[in-house]
């Protein structure tokens, strides 16, 4: 019977992809990916280190691109591919696709035709920054990437001050997934909501300039230097 099957790839660092992962990515027909040459390139350096694993690689493979601008017309395309018994992995290109990533269209249509939707863990920044933040992990609330507009940003952090002083029992941790050249002014708007607001900044989570800072928002933002690479944002209400 054939299966969408959600595969978690590496966010930096190539030996945190699972066997499993190997497995269905080498062997698969068909994967739809946010970009294609970059999932080719991933699928040959997979190729290369794992010789020693038996998995019989698909030499027929296709890659179908599967972006944010893509995405809503690829969907009737894999679901035939689907429907007619031919299984496709689905990747992002780092971490686990869904999370602020193409895929819900896609896993969502794929609920309503019941059609088997298999997912394949392994590695997302969000856990990452997590576990290694030292804030409490019991309740986490994600919400991807903030705004790009200032008033869409404010309206977010005024209504996660409003939701603080209704769940106050709970005291969610929050995570943003944040591009580097917006880090700074959603820091601003951020200090505006909550001005005593401790942080903790996550970059290149499992890459060799990994970096994991603490503290106030205000040393945050006197402390700035231009960010690069991907960067988890996380503090707790």
């Amino acid at each position: 019977m054939a299966a969408l099957y959600v595969v978690s790839t590496p966010i930096g660092n190539l030996e945190d992809i699972t066997i499993r992962a190997i497995n269905v990515l080498l062997s698969s027909r068909v994967i739809a990916c946010e970009d294609t040459r970059r999932a080719g390139l991933l699928l040959q350096e997979l190729s290369k280190q794992n010789k020693n694993l038996d998995i019989k690689a698909n030499e027929k493979r296709t890659f179908i691109r599967f972006d944010d601008r893509s995405e809503m017309n690829r969907v009737p395309e894999i679901i035939e591919i689907l429907q007619k018994e031919q299984s496709v992995s689905l990747i992002s290109d780092a971490g686990t696709p869904m999370l602020s990533d193409p895929g819900y269209l896609l896993i969502s249509e794929c609920k309503k035709r019941a059609i088997r939707v298999i997912p394949i863990p392994g590695s997302s920044a969000m856990l990452s920054a997590v576990v290694s933040s030292g804030l409490p992990a019991n309740h986490i609330l994600f919400l991807g990437f903030p705004p790009e507009k200032q008033a869409s940003r404010i309206k977010i952090f005024t209504d996660l001050l409003l939701l603080q002083s209704t769940i106050n029992t709970l005291k969610p941790t929050v995570i943003f997934y944040c591009a580097p050249h917006n880090l700074i002014e959603t820091l601003k708007d951020l200090e505006i909501i909550f001005p005593t607001l401790h942080i903790v900044i996550a970059r290149e989570l499992t890459k060799i300039h990994e970096t994991v800072w603490t503290g106030s928002i205000h040393d945050a933002l006197t402390n700035a230097s231009p960010a690069k690479g991907e960067i988890v944002l996380l503090f707790s209400l």
